[in-house]
Protein backbone atom coordinates (compact mmCIF):
# COMPACT_ATOMS: atom_id res chain seq x y z
CA UNK A 1 0.00 0.00 0.00
CA UNK A 2 2.81 2.20 0.68
CA UNK A 3 4.55 1.83 -2.66
CA UNK A 4 1.15 3.05 -4.07
CA UNK A 5 1.09 5.63 -2.10
CA UNK A 6 4.46 7.17 -3.11
CA UNK A 7 3.78 6.63 -6.69
CA UNK A 8 0.23 8.29 -6.24
CA UNK A 9 1.84 11.62 -4.49
CA UNK A 10 4.95 11.90 -7.03
CA UNK A 11 2.20 11.71 -10.13
CA UNK A 12 -0.05 14.67 -7.65
CA UNK A 13 3.43 16.40 -7.60
CA UNK A 14 3.75 16.50 -11.32
CA UNK A 15 0.45 17.36 -12.24
CA UNK A 16 0.54 20.42 -9.56
CA UNK A 17 3.42 21.28 -11.66
CA UNK A 18 1.73 20.82 -14.76
CA UNK A 19 -1.45 22.69 -13.41
CA UNK A 20 0.76 26.14 -12.37
CA UNK A 21 2.45 26.05 -15.85
CA UNK A 22 -1.24 25.60 -17.46
CA UNK A 23 -2.49 28.38 -15.75
CA UNK A 24 0.18 30.48 -16.19
CA UNK A 25 0.52 30.38 -19.89
CA UNK A 26 -3.43 31.31 -20.62
CA UNK A 27 -3.51 34.67 -21.77
CA UNK A 28 -5.23 37.50 -19.35
CA UNK A 29 -8.45 39.57 -20.04
CA UNK A 30 -7.02 42.68 -19.64
CA UNK A 31 -3.51 41.74 -21.53
CA UNK A 32 -2.00 43.16 -18.11
CA UNK A 33 1.66 42.48 -18.16
CA UNK A 34 1.47 41.25 -21.94
CA UNK A 35 0.91 44.48 -23.40
CA UNK A 36 2.64 46.90 -21.07
CA UNK A 37 5.66 44.72 -23.53
CA UNK A 38 4.34 45.21 -26.86
CA UNK A 39 2.28 41.98 -27.37
CA UNK A 40 -0.45 41.77 -28.85
CA UNK A 41 -3.62 39.38 -28.22
CA UNK A 42 -3.52 38.36 -31.60
CA UNK A 43 -0.64 36.70 -30.94
CA UNK A 44 -0.78 33.03 -29.73
CA UNK A 45 1.57 30.38 -28.79
CA UNK A 46 -0.39 27.39 -29.89
CA UNK A 47 -2.70 28.65 -32.36
CA UNK A 48 -6.15 30.67 -33.46
CA UNK A 49 -8.36 28.83 -30.61
CA UNK A 50 -5.77 28.70 -27.71
CA UNK A 51 -7.75 30.20 -25.24
CA UNK A 52 -10.54 27.37 -25.69
CA UNK A 53 -7.95 24.59 -26.13
CA UNK A 54 -5.92 26.09 -22.72
CA UNK A 55 -9.55 25.93 -20.50
CA UNK A 56 -11.01 22.85 -21.57
CA UNK A 57 -7.16 21.38 -20.45
CA UNK A 58 -7.02 23.45 -17.38
CA UNK A 59 -10.24 21.95 -16.05
CA UNK A 60 -9.41 18.75 -17.15
CA UNK A 61 -5.92 18.74 -15.15
CA UNK A 62 -7.97 20.86 -11.92
CA UNK A 63 -10.54 17.62 -11.90
CA UNK A 64 -7.49 15.12 -11.74
CA UNK A 65 -5.91 17.04 -8.79
CA UNK A 66 -8.72 17.23 -6.88
CA UNK A 67 -9.62 13.18 -7.85
CA UNK A 68 -6.23 12.99 -6.46
CA UNK A 69 -5.72 15.14 -3.72
CA UNK A 70 -8.91 13.13 -2.52
CA UNK A 71 -7.40 9.98 -2.91
CA UNK A 72 -4.19 10.57 -1.52
CA UNK A 73 -6.37 11.97 1.92
CA UNK A 74 -8.29 8.75 2.15
CA UNK A 75 -4.65 6.57 1.78
CA UNK A 76 -3.03 9.04 4.09
CA UNK A 77 -5.70 8.27 6.55
CA UNK A 78 -5.37 4.34 6.54
CA UNK A 79 -1.85 4.08 6.37
CA UNK A 80 -1.74 6.14 10.29
CA UNK A 81 -3.97 3.65 11.49
CA UNK A 82 -2.84 0.48 13.02
CA UNK A 83 -4.48 -2.89 12.54
CA UNK A 84 -5.76 -4.14 15.73
CA UNK A 85 -4.09 -6.90 17.57
CA UNK A 86 -5.45 -10.69 16.60
CA UNK A 87 -5.80 -13.18 19.44
CA UNK A 88 -4.57 -15.94 19.45
CA UNK A 89 -7.48 -18.83 18.62
CA UNK A 90 -5.74 -21.79 20.06
CA UNK A 91 -5.21 -22.54 23.93
CA UNK A 92 -2.06 -24.23 25.15
CA UNK A 93 -2.80 -26.79 27.57
CA UNK A 94 0.28 -27.80 29.97
CA UNK A 95 0.89 -31.18 31.66
CA UNK A 96 0.41 -31.97 34.78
Amino acid sequence: MSILFYLFLAFFFLLSLVLCFVILIQEAKSLGLGASFGGDSGDSLFGTSTAMVLKRFTAYVSGAFLTFCLCLSLMSASLGRKAPAVAPTQVEQTAP
